[in-house]
């Protein structure tokens, strides 16, 4: 006589649930700031933030080139050696994030 092959259980209604939708990019990065408060986040932070066990590495072209569009809207301030930078589209090397200062 054969075996039946071993009966699987049903899942639950909790595994089944979707799992929510991942922020865009751009709100995921404010949403960061905002969290942070008036200080500044580097672009590993956030994407430490964004991706905590998956590879962040990957989101920092993407991190940099949102970070310029939201600048260019003037949604965020690119830092940096603490400084804003002139211009958004024409900076290099290590730079910070944070939210404009009201005014």
């Amino acid at each position: 006589m054969a075996k039946s092959p071993p009966k699987t259980p049903k899942p639950s209604a909790a595994k089944l649930a979707p799992k929510p939708k991942p922020l865009p990019l751009d709100e995921a990065i404010l949403d960061a700031l905002t969290r942070n408060g008036a200080g500044t986040l580097s672009p590993p932070e956030i994407a430490h933030v964004i991706e905590p066990e998956g590879d962040w590495h990957a989101l920092l072209m993407p991190i940099r080139r949102a970070a310029v569009t939201l600048a260019l809207a003037g949604r965020l301030v690119i830092y940096r050696k603490g400084k804003p930078v002139e211009d958004p589209n024409d900076f290099r090397g290590v730079y910070r994030l944070g939210l404009p200062k009201p005014e």
